[in-house]
């Protein structure tokens, strides 16, 4: 690992002059010196632990770089410790980071899910009942309207009664009178049938003690 941040130290060494405002990171050292120049024969400023967040300020061909801390304290290290993207440790932690906050959004998405399908399940619910309340208004009004056309029909049955009531009223009172007629009539055939009666009783009556009497008249002689 030491032969590969070696190599990469002198690739560096070549692309020399980077941005003032670059980042480098502590590599996976356990340790490492700020020295106030480029040299063992320099001051320690500063131990600088694995994975800390640097501001490369410049870069030297003798294999050393300036840096700042987030402190704002100043000096050089060996650029073969530095690295351009985060150690392991720190790569690991962000992306439990970005894994702790993908499954929290999960959990949120799941949460919000099961809130749309009991939102769901409820509006369907809503829905089948307010398709038997519709169909209920339904018969209902039809219902209504049958009712509402009762009293016309009515009106019309009461009309047509009090027609056919007037007509046999009539038919009756000419079936009475015709019947007074006919009885009349009856009254005055069996008056003169009894007078007739009478008439010949009377006649009989007069004509046959006359006949009693010839006969007896005739005996006698």
């Amino acid at each position: 690992m030491l032969r590969n941040l070696a190599i990469l130290a002198v690739l560096s060494c070549v692309a020399v002059a980077a941005s003032a405002q670059d980042t480098r990171f502590v590599s996976d050292e356990l340790r490492i010196t700020m020295r106030t120049g480029q040299g063992n024969q320099h001051r320690i400023v500063k131990m600088l632990t694995s994975g800390q967040r640097l501001e490369l300020l410049k870069q030297s061909d003798e294999g050393y770089s300036k840096v700042r801390t987030a402190d704002g304290t100043e000096g050089w290290v060996r650029t073969q410790y530095l690295m351009a993207e985060p150690v392991a440790s720190e790569k690991l932690a962000a992306a439990e980071q970005r894994l702790a906050a993908a499954q929290a959004e999960t959990q949120k998405l799941k949460t919000e899910l099961g809130t749309l399908r009991k939102a769901k399940n409820q509006l369907a619910s809503e829905r089948t009942q307010l398709s038997q309340q519709a169909s209920q208004l339904e018969k209902e009004v039809s219902h209504l309207s049958e009712v509402s056309a009762r009293p016309i029909q009515l009106d019309k049955e009461n009309k047509r009664l009090k027609e056919m009531t007037v007509s046999l009223e009539k038919d009756l009172e000419l079936r009475m009178q015709e019947n007074q007629v006919l009885k009349d009539k009856s009254d005055r055939e069996w008056f003169m049938v009894g007078a007739a009666i009478m008439l010949l009783g009377i006649i009989l009556g007069l004509v046959i003690p006359k006949i009693r009497w010839r006969k007896k008249s005739s005996w006698d002689l």
